[in-house]
């Protein structure tokens, strides 16, 4: 199961992230989220458990608890939206900016 933890301090480790969880069962991954030009945590993270009944347990558990001065919130996560497919601007009538309107036929 896949869980969200939100409102993170910056100083908490991946590894003490992994610790609060562990309290619940057996911890797959925790990640996290790092701005991709600083290299900062942005606030957030996500922590896989081995069973959902164990993740749901964690959630229950851990919601709401401080950790380093921060109330995080936790809760199960949302499947990510697929933004890079679809019909967008280039899809079919030439180019991607703009001159849509109509083809030209020769």
């Amino acid at each position: 199961m896949k869980i969200y933890v939100g409102n993170l301090s910056h100083d908490v480790t991946e590894e003490e992230l992994k610790q609060e969880f562990m309290a619940f069962g057996e911890v797959t991954s925790a990640s996290i989220v790092t701005d991709r030009y600083t290299g900062q945590p942005r606030g957030f993270a996500f922590v896989e458990m081995a069973k959902v009944s164990e993740g749901q347990a964690a959630v229950k558990g851990l919601n709401g608890k401080t950790l380093k001065d921060q109330t995080v919130k936790v809760d199960e996560a949302r499947p990510r939206a697929d933004t890079r497919g679809g019909t967008s601007y280039g899809d079919r009538r030439g180019g991607g900016f703009g001159g849509g309107g109509r083809q030209r036929r020769y």
